[in-house]
């Protein structure tokens, strides 16, 4: 059986490349072993323009955000559902230093309103994702890059052959042989979802280190714990604890508790282009806290580079670490 590209991964990054290689008429096979506590099918899918304490401006999202609206929308249209929804972003200040940088920043920036709102949104990943899917070829069992064979064309797994093999499998990309030279920044975050009729707000609320998204129907996303040690991906007791403490003056009740390993490269941009030795296998990945506004602009970037041969931007080519894959 023959295909295009074979895709490894369906989160953020997997649905967004395959859908920009569909579009350009490219016969895809995506495998994705549907682990529940992947990144994407854990995160709220937050849209944030601003970043720091500096409530700084993210990088390209001039660029990216037009971008990834205008694909959310086709996505929508195409499948028949609704997944993007702007959003303000409800800051409660910790301190009055940040209330004042944030004052500072509105003389400049066009996304922050006073006197404590940002212009966001949120990608309901849990509706647009499984969406997608019914509309790929998914192989739903787990991929083993070592049992890649490497032809003068491309490439053979299993009795099917690609050109290409792209990896975009998040946090177990450090376990890949192609890509585990990479130095990679894996974190572990944890979130709550709560029932809470009495919050009745369709903002985005941060206070601190707690965000607050609204889910419908009284359910909220509340998270996240960040911790670099961890032995597992497993929710856990310290983390509900600490979550639990952050929204005491909130009445809720917990519907769920979940976590899962964020994938992240060392210079928090993505990882994005074909291996240096093995130019039939790729990888696009580390999209990071940014996953829902950079994914789609990335992936139209790698998929103009694989089929135009148009050179990808300095900040996201994978070239940038060639050193390290020697």
């Amino acid at each position: 059986m023959n295909y295009d590209y074979i895709i490894i991964g369906q989160g953020i990054a997997g649905t967004m490349l395959s859908w920009f290689l569909r579009k350009a008429g490219q016969q895809v096979l995506v495998y994705d072993d549907a682990l529940p506590n992947s990144a994407s099918r854990v995160a709220a899918g937050i849209i944030n323009p601003v970043s720091g304490r500096k409530f700084e401006t993210a990088w390209r999202y001039d660029t990216i955000f037009p971008f990834a609206e205008n694909t959310y929308h086709e996505m929508e249209a195409t499948l028949g559902i609704t997944c993007f929804h702007e959003r303000l972003i409800h800051n409660i200040w910790p301190s009055a230093q940040m209330e004042e940088a944030f004052k500072e920043a509105m003389k400049t920036s066009p996304y922050l309103l006073g006197p404590a709102f940002v212009k966001g949104a949120n990608i309901q990943l849990n509706t647009l994702l499984p969406a997608w899917r019914k509309r790929l070829n998914v192989k739903e069992e787990h991929f083993h890059a070592a049992a890649i064979n490497i032809t003068a064309t491309g490439i053979e797994y299993k009795g099917i052959n690609a050109k290409a093999v792209i990896f975009c499998e998040g946090a177990q990309s450090p376990a890949n042989p192609y890509w585990r030279k990479l130095k990679f920044l894996p974190n572990k975050g944890e979130a709550l979802i709560i029932k809470a009729p009495e919050l009745k707000t369709s903002n985005i609320i941060k206070k601190g280190n707690l965000t607050i998204v609204p889910m419908g129907e009284d359910l909220y996303w509340a998270g996240a714990t960040f911790s670099w040690d961890y032995t597992d991906a497993l929710p856990s007791e310290t983390a509900k604890a600490t979550l639990e403490a952050s929204l005491q003056t909130i009445p809720h009740e917990i519907i769920d508790h979940i976590a899962a390993i964020r994938p992240s490269g060392p210079d928090r941009r993505p990882l994005v282009g074909m291996h240096p030795h093995q130019p039939h296998i790729g990888i696009f990945n580390g999209m990071g806290s940014k996953g829902c506004s950079l994914a789609p602009w990335a992936a139209d970037q790698f998929v103009k580079h694989l089929l135009e041969a148009a050179p990808l931007q300095q900040e996201i080519d994978i070239k940038r670490y060639f050193n390290a894959l020697r």
